[in-house]
């Protein structure tokens, strides 16, 4: 009967629909460029790739332009106002900004945080890489996403006389992302975010999100930090959580803490069937990711191996991906006494099973090159995993001479990328 006919053909509509709509919420992401500004002269990704290729320690002692390293160093760690190392990753240049490339008079500049800056520059840069004219983006509902979390600049700028209208716009978070979308003239989700250590790549899952539900064709995300006072390195030296080389050694038996880096970098995604029909550089492709909190650990801020295993495997849930097909893992990898123990624990759970035992899965820490540039660090493990495939090559971990002696390494199926 037609009425059955009918009904048979709704049916079959619904459920294309509904498959459809499956699909779109699991579509790849694609990152179709990328763009970094990074301690020891990394100022795109053929540089980046150049440091952790040929192993160059990006770490030095803090610039005299920056402050008096002397007066502020001391190895006691309950010396009040002192900092226990000498030692950071620290960008050059950050005080030259080319304000009318962007349309912003000198005297807005002055009054903008440094990290406003370099979001501006290495934005522009990402879209340079991608192939993509940043004219041709006005108007679009392209979504800009960034992780930013120091906002010192602030306090620098004295009374209340110094207000002069642009201290507001220039040192508030949510304007470092808004000034990109406003500046490039993009319409799509615009926001900052600060989860910490995590903020880049809390960005860059919440764009893949956004892309996958229609509300950006196009999205940018990562971030940045700029360290513009010594504030946090003495806060952590209190903490007792600086390495006193100034170097960060992960999964190592002398790891003794972490460094304070600085750095910016940003990615743009796109739909994988996007960027095909636009004709895009597929760099890599995004196939799933996760987020969720530790919860109630022994700390504030202390890691908790159980919510880290569920998240992980959230993550390969929603990716479709076995965890015997994973082959690399780009950590955390701090090179804190209890960071580390505890991240590997918690991938060599996740990440053994149906795996084969003689096919461990190799990690590595871009850490051990960088230092820990916080709210700019996941971006930059990401960049550095981009960058692996497609030159075929994982890149040596630095400073591992003998492994951490508190990672049952015999029992869990990881190895150290050692050498190349």
């Amino acid at each position: 009967m037609s009425w059955q006919r009918d009904a048979l053909v709704t049916i079959e509509k619904l459920r294309a629909k509904l498959q459809q709509v499956e699909y779109e919420q699991k579509e790849p992401i694609a990152v179709v460029g990328m763009g970094c500004r990074y301690p020891r002269g990394v100022s795109d990704p053929g540089t980046f790739w150049r440091l952790i290729d040929e192993g160059i320690d990006a770490v030095t002692e803090v610039p005299s332009e920056r402050w008096d390293v002397d007066a502020l160093y001391d190895p006691d760690p309950n010396a009040l106002g002192k900092m226990t190392t000498r030692s950071g990753g620290f960008l050059t240049g950050i005080d030259r900004f080319d304000s009318g490339f962007f349309g912003i008079s000198p005297r807005e500049a002055v009054s903008m945080d440094p990290q406003q800056r370099l979001l501006l520059e290495t934005s522009w840069e990402t879209l340079e890489h991608a192939g993509i004219a940043a004219e041709r983006l006005v108007g679009s509902s392209t979504g800009v996403f960034v992780g930013l979390s120091y906002q010192e600049y602030g306090t620098l700028a004295g009374g209340l006389e110094r207000l002069d209208g642009y201290v507001g716009t220039g040192t508030t978070a949510s304007v470092a992302s808004g000034r990109i979308s406003y500046v490039l003239g993009l319409q799509g989700p615009s926001m900052t975010v600060d989860t910490a250590c995590s903020s880049s790549l809390v960005t860059v899952h919440l764009a893949c999100q956004s892309l996958r539900q229609g509300e950006c064709s196009l999205a940018m995300a990562g971030g940045v930090t700029l360290m513009l006072t010594p504030g946090p390195f003495v806060e952590f030296s209190r903490l007792r959580g600086l390495a006193a080389d100034g170097r960060c050694k992960p999964f190592s038996a002398n790891a003794d803490g972490t460094t304070w880096s600085e750095g910016c970098g940003m990615v743009v995604l796109e739909r994988l069937s996007d960027a095909r029909r636009n004709g895009h550089s597929v760099l890599a492709v995004i196939r799933g990711s996760a987020v969720n909190q530790d919860g109630r650990s022994n700390g504030l801020s202390a890691p908790n191996g159980p919510s880290q295993e569920a998240v992980i495997r959230s993550a390969l849930a929603q990716a479709g991906v076995k965890p015997s097909a994973v082959g690399y893992v780009e950590c955390h990898g701090t090179g804190t006494v209890l960071g580390d123990p505890i991240e590997v624990q918690a991938l060599g759970s996740v990440l053994s099973e149906g795996r084969e035992a003689d096919r461990p899965v190799i990690i590595g820490s871009v850490k051990s090159n960088l230092g820990h540039t916080q709210a700019a660090a996941g971006v930059a493990s990401l960049i550095k995993v981009v960058l692996s495939l497609q030159h075929g090559r994982i890149p040596k971990n630095l400073h591992f001479e003998a492994p951490n002696p508190h990672i049952a390494w015999d029992e869990l199926p990881v190895k150290v990328a050692s050498e190349a």
